[in-house]
């Protein structure tokens, strides 16, 4: 009987001391994200998905999820490598990175998979570094559905313009070289030239509106990203009289399809790029999981003005006001 009291005299000491412990502390994982740069929506709505991301998977995995947004103002390569080298010396657990140069960026991200940090991209790819996955759409394919879709509604004929952004950013190099592809099955299609710029929507415009001064034959536009469609008023023709198709589907893209402007936007899933991201790196990093693919495929959304008003709603979740 005194044994027996004893052990429950100790069973229940243990039991206090056990309640007096302070309960352990959530485990805590930084991951950066470095998009391209700053002002661009798109990578405004990556910024958000990732954060609603780190949220949802804190919760259900019982962590502290932050995420270290270090993008610079504008695309700068050599900005990123050093947000990259930052975040690694700072404590990173993972990394996602939309590569503006993937020369530039290959060996930064290898240093930093080879100091146990994961990195995986997102809309544009460094194919040659060791990235564990990427996630985006498949831009060659990309580009033929944009020039496809020109194609079909300047019925066949007509001089094109392809507007292409940054020159040295792969995933619009691919996309390039689809929507040339494309236009070869169209023998009626004839592609002026390609059209490079810096990738805000102030130096896209004023590209465009240069090259229809220069070129007042052309009746289409591929654009491959939507820069310009993020500034007002920037397709300077009536509605119809040259047709435009162009990648991205963002709120202020959107008023060139209810204008008439833009018969069809082809939407990429830009908050999914951050949610996706951080999803793949929380199953590396905590489950040890590694993606099904390396390419992890989005596909393209078209948007016209039968479906404009129901995909505006999506962005009341993407893209909230801060």
């Amino acid at each position: 009987m005194k044994t027996t009291r004893l052990l429950r005299l100790a069973a229940g000491l243990l039991t206090a001391a056990a309640l007096a412990l302070p309960a352990r502390a959530e485990r805590e994982i930084t991951l950066g994200l470095v998009a391209k740069s700053q002002g661009n929506p798109v990578f405004q709505a990556a910024r958000v998905g990732a954060e609603d991301a780190a949220k949802a998977l804190g919760k259900e995995h019982g962590l502290k999820i932050k995420i270290d947004w270090r993008t610079p103002n504008e695309e700068d390569a050599q900005k990123q490598a050093e947000a990259i080298e930052q975040l690694v010396l700072a404590g990173a657990e993972g990394i996602a990175v939309s590569c503006t140069d993937a020369n530039k960026l290959t060996a930064t991200i290898d240093r930093a998979v080879e100091n146990g940090v994961p990195v995986a991209t997102f809309d544009s790819d460094a194919p040659a570094s060791k990235r564990f996955v990427t996630y985006g759409v498949d831009d060659l394919e990309c580009g033929r559905q944009t020039m496809a879709e020109l194609s079909k509604v300047m019925h066949g004929q007509g001089i094109v313009a392809i507007l292409a952004g940054n020159q040295t950013a792969p995933n619009l190099q691919k996309r390039v070289q689809g929507a040339r592809e494309e236009a070869k099955k169209h023998p009626g299609i004839t592609i002026r030239d390609v059209y490079y710029h810096k990738e805000t929507p102030q130096d896209a415009a004023a590209k465009v509106e240069q090259v229809m001064q220069a070129n007042p034959d052309i009746t289409g536009w591929a654009m491959i990203g939507g820069w310009p469609l993020f500034t007002e008023n920037a397709l300077k023709w009536a509605p119809g009289t040259v047709q435009c198709v162009s990648v991205d589907a963002l709120p202020a893209q959107l008023a060139y399809i209810r204008s008439g402007h833009v018969p069809v936007l082809l939407a990429q899933q830009c908050y999914q790029w951050g949610y996706r991201s951080v999803e793949h790196l929380i199953n590396k990093i905590v489950l040890k999981k590694d993606p099904a693919t390396v390419v992890d495929v989005s596909a393209l959304i078209p948007v016209t003005k039968d479906t404009v008003d129901a995909f505006a709603k999506n962005w009341e979740t993407w893209l909230p006001k801060r």
